[in-house]
């Protein structure tokens, strides 16, 4: 069993919703806003603005890089679920564009329904 972390763009929400569905994976945990930033300084349309000289986003350059808002969404699921969940967030994600976000998967030892108080695999279905 893994717990799948991702943080990604706001605006493929509803794409990594149905992507996540389709691969036979409808639910998951999705937080409102998160703000933080990658290893890159700029952000990309920033610098579009800055190459097409608009005053707007060259006051906007700075030292520092500004925070991002995106989404953070987890899901735990089977070991043999696992490449179909990240993949399917790749595919509604990967706009091969340096800021598509980031995808964690990390182990989880147990999951346990609160309503029934059964464990494993099964309450994760």
């Amino acid at each position: 069993m893994k717990t799948i972390i991702a943080i990604l763009k706001i605006d493929t929400m509803n794409e990594t919703k149905q992507a996540l569905s389709d691969a036979g994976l409808p639910s998951f945990t999705a937080t409102g806003r998160v703000y933080g930033r990658g290893k890159g300084r700029w952000d990309a349309k920033v610098m579009e603005g800055a190459k097409a000289n608009q005053p707007e986003a060259l006051a906007l350059l700075g030292p520092e890089p500004r925070l991002r808002p995106h989404r953070l969404i987890t899901l735990i699921v089977p070991d043999a679920k696992v490449k179909a969940a990240v993949n399917a967030i790749i595919a509604s994600n990967s706009t091969q564009t340096p800021g598509d976000g980031k995808i964690f998967v990390l182990p989880a030892s147990s999951a346990i329904s609160v309503r029934t108080g059964q464990a494993g695999d099964s309450v994760l279905d």
